[in-house]
């Protein structure tokens, strides 16, 4: 028998590949090594925002009082009892990962280590498998930052950090992106004394810098001590701890903690596959593709953390369904086209969408900015969630929207409006234009279409509308 596509890797990818293509009627092999789910359910989204979950209702109890809620002194966190929630979850969630699950749409699932054996065939657990089209989903690990003995002293990463069952008292966070500062934040709220490494001049370094601003100043005020600049030179064991030595500025220091948290980056997994056999080129970031998520060989394609900058579960989704139209059908739809949000989930989250105001200077676009305050919103201060902003950028002279920019508690529920106002070609304007429910803090992005609209009321426009008033009253 022949597949009509073969998939290796069980992750997001892979999965949404699978089933869509078997929905499709297409006959599918489903290969996977490890853990059906990948990193999103075992690892990374559903874990780590159980967790998050938990270390913002620590912080809600501790802030209680200022809504009139008295909390008993010595109330404290569970955390055995964190952990057992966020496995529950995941059990839960998993079973529509399983393998069951997709032999059930028709999907012919193998649990094994998969490699290319020549054009047109795979090698699982002693099988030849023959396929038509191939896809490589096998996603990303954390990488490893060489440091000096930090292996010999042991570290966790987002594939180790889930199976603790005893809160760490003192815990170093290496890496300021969004994995770091996501779990650095959920650490020290459930307890936890956290410093944060860094390598740059502030946290999030890839995001809009006063959002980042704001995030940064929110850890300083929950107690995470944050190292910037910094470059650790070693790590060593010492009476049962592990001491990192390191350098922030000119001047040269060292922590003594009980865990050390790695989450400085990804690296593909490419090992084992063979790809030398069958043509498909790759390097230190991954496997090359095209727009169309083809490899260097037109039969085999790639989708997922494999070989993309967007290291998300939902662009892993939708570069799936990307591969399924261009492998099964024609060869027409392009991952670039399409309209990435995203959101780190700290507290405040930060989500985003389309163009940053340096992009769009790189490019040559003027700009107009458009913020709201959240300080601003009338549900964002009853909420007590002042710290924030919906910022809005168009082209100049026009509504167009090019990016946006929102800090929030629940950022990355907001900033699917201005996603699709992009996809759809929706300008600022219109946006005011949309009826939201009083009070929501959602309300800003209206706010901000409607001081837009503003714009458009120039000294010789109003003249016009003053002068046309004044004729209506005669």
């Amino acid at each position: 028998m022949t597949y009509n596509i073969a998939v290796i890797g069980a992750g997001t990818a892979g999965l949404v590949t699978a089933a869509g293509a078997a929905g499709l009627g297409a006959k599918v092999a489903l290969i996977e090594k490890n853990l059906m789910g990948g990193d999103c359910l075992n690892f990374g989204c559903v874990p780590s925002k159980a967790v998050i979950r938990s270390s913002r209702a620590a912080a809600d109890a501790l802030d209680a009082a200022k809504f009139g809620v008295k909390i008993p002194p010595g109330t404290q966190v569970d955390f055995p009892a964190v952990m057992e929630r966020m496995r529950n979850i995941r059990a839960g969630i998993g079973r529509n990962d399983s393998a069951e699950r997709f032999r059930g749409l028709g999907v012919d699932v193998f649990l094994g280590e998969a490699r290319f054996a020549g054009r047109g065939n795979l090698e699982v657990g002693g099988q030849t498998l023959k396929y038509k089209k191939a896809v490589i989903a096998t996603g990303a690990r954390a990488a490893d930052p060489g440091i000096n003995d930090l292996k010999e002293a042991g570290h966790l990463t987002n594939e180790t950090v889930f199976n603790l069952t005893s809160l760490p008292r003192r815990l170093a966070v290496i890496g300021g992106g969004p994995i770091g500062c996501e779990l650095a934040q959920a650490f020290r709220r459930l307890g936890s004394e956290v410093t944060l490494f860094h390598s740059g001049s502030h946290i999030l370094n890839r995001e809009d810098a006063d959002a980042a601003s704001i995030v940064q100043n929110k850890f300083l005020k929950e107690g995470i001590n944050l190292v910037l600049n910094a470059v650790i030179l070693k790590v060593t064991l010492e009476g049962g701890q592990k001491a990192l030595r390191y350098i922030s500025g000119d001047k040269q220091s060292s922590l003594a903690v009980d865990e050390i948290l790695v989450g400085a980056g990804r690296t593909p997994n490419v090992e084992g596959l063979n790809l030398e056999a069958v043509g498909v080129r790759y390097e230190a970031k991954g496997v090359i593709v095209n727009d169309y998520l083809q490899t260097t060989n037109p039969d085999i394609f790639a989708a997922g953390d494999i070989c993309m900058d967007w290291k998300f579960t939902h662009a892993a989704d939708a570069a799936a369904r990307v591969v399924i139209q261009n492998a099964l059908f024609f060869k027409s739809k392009k991952l670039p086209s399409l309209v990435m949000p995203w959101c780190t989930y700290t507290d405040p989250e930060i989500a985003h969408v389309g163009l940053y105001e340096r992009e769009a200077k790189e490019k040559g676009i003027e700009v107009q900015i458009f913020l709201r305050e959240m300080k601003d919103v009338d549900r964002a201060v009853i909420d007590g969630e002042e710290d924030g902003f919906v910022k809005i950028l168009v082209k100049k002279g026009t509504d167009k929207i090019l990016g946006a920019t929102i800090v929030a508690r629940h950022a990355g529920e907001m900033i699917g409006e201005l996603t699709l106002a992009i996809t759809q070609g929706a300008g600022l304007g219109k946006l005011a234009g949309v009826i939201h429910p009083y009070p929501t803090q959602a309300e800003a992005i209206k706010q901000a279409g409607d001081a837009f609209n503003r714009t458009r009321l120039t000294p010789f426009v109003k003249s016009l509308f003053a002068k046309w008033l004044a004729w209506r009253r005669n």
